[in-house]
């Protein structure tokens, strides 16, 4: 570049000097103006790959607790790459024996609810009280990109920090409600490594919580005040899903319409059938700035499941959903294998056409797809 000043391309051709702005020609020479140094040719550093654990050493590391190797558990089991998923299987089921002796409750609510507040003010409470807990935290994808950004770590800054804590923030990449594919296989890890209180946190109201209520012992549905149709959740069908409904941030000037909340609630849920048999679901209030109300809901949480155990609905609860877990990956490995047939592939646009042109009733192209699947 000469050394006259040159003006971008978008200033008018004519114009005079109320357009200041110009090109001004580089530094010569090193950074800051320093007289510039030939450069010297480095050679390429080549990082060593990290060592592929075993078996073995996954196993022992997670029972053992560390938390590096519990991390690569995870993402072993989460990966979609073939290679993984025979070890991976192996890991979980070598350490199934160690599984199921904790707590795991599921917390949704809508955005802005303060659910990561509230589980990161809980997560303190629960190990001061000596417990390991475990966030699976979900955070939203982009539907372009299918990128997310996890900043669950950020926003809970203190449970980060704890030791006796461990947060697994993860992409929902799509799924229903918030919650991952692999995250029944997340939580079984997190088990075996001694967490034995596990939060899942979904990405909120919306979406199929029923993926949520599928997973988990207690289901908790954060509600907020003073936010439009308190009565809304029941239209919703989310009420019906909840073991218990907590009004939050119910502080400051907001701490009687929070009451007023849950008192509305605790009428509507009167007329309702109870989520888990034997158990009254009732709303309740808390702050998560404050921690008022948090320790009276871990009660309730530990009440249910004394009771739940008691009863017996704990276990039943827990082997009907493990065997909707295999059922709902069958289900998802036929739809794949329904998807990817080169036979259906064949016809399908077709038979898509057909169905939008009004040429060809949906259940006739339903079966045309099918014969030709099973064919």
């Amino acid at each position: 570049m000469n050394d006259i000043n040159q003006r971008p391309d978008w200033v008018p051709e004519n114009a005079g000097a109320e357009f200041t702005t110009s090109v001004m020609s580089g530094v010569e020479g090193g950074h800051d103006g320093l007289r510039g140094q030939a450069s010297i040719a480095m050679p390429r550093s080549h990082t060593p790959r990290r060592r592929r654990l075993t078996v073995d050493e996954y196993v022992a590391g997670v029972l053992a607790g560390d938390r590096n190797i519990v991390a690569q558990a995870i993402t072993l089991v989460e990966s979609n790459a073939l290679a993984h998923f025979d070890q991976g299987q192996e890991v979980l089921r070598q350490l199934l024996p160690y599984t199921g002796r904790s707590i795991r409750v599921g917390i949704t609510g809508v955005p802005g609810v303060g659910k990561s507040t509230f589980i990161e003010a809980l997560g303190l409470h629960l190990c001061e009280q000596g417990c390991k807990v475990a966030v699976l935290a979900v955070d939203p994808s982009s539907t372009v990109t299918r990128g997310s950004i996890l900043g669950d770590k950020t926003r809970m800054e203190l449970l980060s920090r704890d030791l006796r804590a461990f947060i697994r923030p993860s992409p929902s990449s799509g799924t229903l409600g918030g919650v991952t594919r692999k995250s029944r296989e997340t939580m079984l890890i997190c088990e075996a490594a001694g967490f034995n209180a596990i939060l899942v946190e979904t990405v909120g109201v919306g979406q199929s919580e029923t993926t949520v209520r599928s997973m988990v012992d207690f289901f908790l549905l954060l509600m907020l005040a003073g936010a439009g149709d308190e009565l809304q959740g029941i239209k919703k069908g989310i009420m019906e899903l909840a073991d218990a409904l907590l009004v939050n941030k119910a502080d400051g000037d907001n701490k009687i319409r929070a009451n007023a909340a849950r008192s509305d609630y605790n009428r509507a849920l009167h007329y309702m059938a109870p989520a888990t048999e034997g158990w009254r679901t009732q709303a309740y209030t808390c702050s998560a700035m404050s921690g008022d109300g948090i320790t009276a809901i871990w009660q309730v949480i530990n009440d249910f499941r004394r009771q739940t155990a008691t009863s017996g609905v704990f276990e039943q609860r827990r082997q009907r959903q493990t065997l909707d877990w295999v059922y709902s990956m069958v289900e998802e490995h036929l739809r794949a294998s329904f998807f990817n047939h080169t036979g259906v592939g064949s016809i399908r646009a077709d038979v898509e056409d057909a169905v939008v042109q009004g040429h060809l009733p949906p259940t006739v192209a339903a079966q045309m797809l099918i014969r030709k699947y099973e064919s």
